[in-house]
């Protein structure tokens, strides 16, 4: 795991514990993440993303909107996928960032408590992942 990596789950978690985001932290993931972050910013106070929790295993996924005039809706597990371009094309394939502003709104949303919170039931969760 890259120092980056590092500093950006260390901030992660300060964030979700205290639900809230100092300027600091604000500076900190602006500089780890750039146009990234101030773009997952605007989802989340849009209400973008969705937590979409099975029950009763209690797994989750996200759901969250693009920017696009289409407001495509891109399902991603906040630490390690999403089904978007820009994360098989930056991050994937020419390792340019951390993430896409999908997954970091998914984190954002989830530390600040700001997801729009849908239960399914276990079957429908998993009918949702065969798509993926």
């Amino acid at each position: 795991m890259s120092a980056s990596s590092l500093v950006a789950d260390s901030v992660w978690k300060t964030i979700q514990s205290t639900r809230a985001v100092t300027e600091d932290q604000l500076s900190i993931l602006h500089l780890l993440f750039g146009k990234n972050f101030e773009r997952a910013t605007r989802i989340v106070d849009q209400r973008g993303v969705k937590r979409i929790s099975g029950e009763p295993s209690g797994r989750c996924i996200f759901q969250v909107v693009g920017e696009s005039r289409r407001k495509e809706e891109y399902f991603c597990f906040p630490e390690h996928y999403c089904a978007c371009y820009s994360f098989f094309y930056d991050i994937v394939n020419r390792g340019e960032q951390l993430c896409c502003k999908h997954q970091l709104a998914a984190r954002l949303a989830a530390a600040l408590g700001a997801c729009v919170d849908v239960e399914v039931s276990d079957e429908q969760l998993a009918l949702l992942l065969v798509k993926l």
